[in-house]
């Protein structure tokens, strides 16, 4: 009985390790983390997994930026390069594995859109312009103004704690739904709950105050 415990033990051990590499089996982000340092140092194998585990979420990330089925694919591609260029730059001490890939992804979609769009707006604006001068409405007031909206939600975000920062985005700017968003940062519904709430309270009195 003890010999057969015991085997039962060194397969489940294999397991992970196969898993893993020579890495001890952890929970989901763990794991990502670890793979991550391995694929800093170059492993193409921990590079696999990696582009298995985050391929899905960080298409579904740009998809609900950019709604284009080819673009979002061509972006998504770009951010697990990206992921595979940077990886020693990721750090546990500022979220999830997960969090910071899909920050990332949104943040590459957001500027496929800028740079998509620069060229048709620069033709609106200079439109908009002729009309303004003959209605009295100012463009480019508006313009200057939507921009320090963002600008204000970008800082407002940045204040929040690493913890709040990452439930928010993957729930307001990736689009996932609350348990969504629990497992995808290996923690509890109520936890997740809890830091999108307060989040959001602080982002709400940094908004009034800024």
């Amino acid at each position: 009985m003890a010999r057969m415990e015991t085997r039962r033990t060194e397969t489940r051990r294999t397991s992970a390790r196969e898993r893993l590499g020579d890495a001890p089996a952890q929970d989901e982000g763990e794991d990502l983390a670890q793979l991550l340092s391995y694929v800093a140092r170059g492993d193409h194998q921990a590079f696999e997994k990696v582009y298995t585990e985050l391929a899905g979420p960080i298409y579904g990330m740009v998809r609900q930026v950019l709604r284009d089925p080819a673009q979002s694919e061509e972006v998504a591609q770009e951010v697990l390069l990206e992921i595979w260029r940077t990886a020693s730059r990721y750090d546990p001490a500022k979220g999830s594995p997960a969090a910071w890939a899909l920050t990332m992804a949104h943040r590459r979609a957001i500027d496929r859109v800028r740079s998509e769009t620069a060229g048709a707006r620069r033709e609106q604006d200079t439109a908009f312009l002729g009309v303004s001068e003959s209605s009295g409405h100012d463009v480019v007031a508006d313009a200057v103004a939507a921009n320090l909206d963002q600008q204000r939600v970008r800082r407002c975000l940045d204040s929040l704690s690493s913890l709040q920062r990452e439930s928010v985005t993957l729930a307001y700017y990736g689009g996932y739904s609350y348990p969504q968003v629990a497992a995808l940062l290996g923690v509890a519904l109520g936890t997740v709950k809890t830091r999108i709430r307060d989040g959001l309270i602080r982002m709400r009195d940094c908004m009034e105050v800024s």
